[in-house]
């Protein structure tokens, strides 16, 4: 699969959320930061984004903790993200 394709896909799943605020932040992530991102970082952000909302919220809010360290690092620039 083309880069392009997979970018699009992935757009997609951040901009068709079931909640209006995880389609701002992960698509204003995706367009501002994930360029930046490490291979292993994006590869992390695209397990999050295939998360269901009801699972990845209270990782973004930081009500439940994520065990996975990189995984954390990239919640931890979607919160950063958030903020501003």
């Amino acid at each position: 699969m083309e880069d392009r394709e997979k970018l699009n896909r992935l757009r997609w799943r951040c901009t068709r959320r079931a909640m209006l605020e995880m389609d701002l932040l992960l698509g204003e992530f995706l367009d501002r930061i994930f360029p930046t991102l490490t291979p292993g970082q994006a590869d992390a952000f695209v397990t999050l984004a295939d998360m269901e909302d009801l699972e990845l919220w209270p990782l973004v809010t930081g009500s439940r903790e994520c065990s996975d360290l990189v995984q954390a690092e990239v919640l931890a620039l979607l919160r950063d993200v958030r903020v501003k």
